[in-house]
């Protein structure tokens, strides 16, 4: 049980995170992906997180003293949640046709339809 006393230090960041990624991908709904793909990837991204951090507890060689264990957890965790949202929002930026990425220039975008031109 004591492997996942990481899970206590880096939960709250990985919840702020999970939510920043449902806000990102919610308003960007519009291209097909469904909310069940990103309520998925959550989960498998949850799963992820509790997996890696038993795998980097068990890895951790202790060279660092006790409290290595417990970094190696923790960093393990973080990785596992950061490399299957990733994956969730690769899947995003496919399926929207071009493969920009947040805060490129936006140059082939379509004009809104209520947008005014000319």
């Amino acid at each position: 049980m004591a492997r996942f006393i990481a899970l206590l230090l880096i939960g709250p960041w990985l919840i702020v995170l999970g939510w920043l990624y449902w806000l990102y991908v919610r308003r960007r709904a519009a291209h097909g992906v469904s909310a069940r793909f990103d309520a998925g990837v959550l989960v498998i991204a949850a799963l992820a997180t509790v997996a890696s951090t038993a795998f980097g507890y068990q890895l951790a060689l202790g060279h660092g003293g006790p409290i290595w264990k417990q970094v190696a957890a923790a960093l393990a965790a973080y990785a596992g949640f950061n490399v299957v949202v990733l994956f969730g929002l690769l899947r995003h930026w496919a399926s929207r046709g071009t493969r920009e990425m947040p805060g490129a220039s936006r140059t082939g975008e379509r004009p809104h339809p209520g947008a005014r031109t000319g």
